[in-house]
């Protein structure tokens, strides 16, 4: 699949909704995850088209979600720190482009670990924890 610049930005700016302050390592891990949605191998994918598709499908990503208060940073009403972007979107380049591996393990679900374990993690496989979010595949 190639990759649009829209792409590369809503990727980016989505790490820096769901897990700024993690270190490269754990942006990468939740980019991956976006990726191996966007790589399901489907014609027409539930998770949506694309990289940013799949960011902004409804209610998957929450930083997305007009009542979140990412959303203004996400949006561009206000302006993300640059440092804090430039490293999302590192991470963003990294996996789009293929540079490094995933470190999940398949993973297509996560959750941070400052909010209670969703229902469904219950039933799916863990395949990793890195930094402050746990990933999973084979979610029911």
């Amino acid at each position: 699949m190639t990759a649009t610049e829209k792409d590369y930005d809503v990727l980016t700016r989505t790490l820096w909704g769901e897990a700024r302050g993690e270190s490269l390592t754990g942006q990468i891990a939740v980019a991956w995850t976006i990726r191996n949605r966007v790589n399901d191998g489907k014609v027409k994918s539930w998770w949506g088209e694309g990289y940013a598709g799949v960011c902004q499908k409804p209610y998957q990503f929450s930083c997305w979600n007009r009542s979140d208060p990412n959303f203004a940073y996400l949006s561009g009403a206000k302006q993300i720190p640059f440092r804090e972007l430039a490293q999302a979107r590192i991470a963003a380049d990294q996996v789009i482009d293929g540079k490094v591996p995933d470190p999940t393990g398949g993973a297509t679900h996560y959750y941070a670990t400052s909010i209670k374990a969703p229902a469904w993690a219950a039933k799916a496989r863990q395949t990793q924890k890195l930094g402050r979010h746990v990933f999973f595949k084979d979610v029911p």
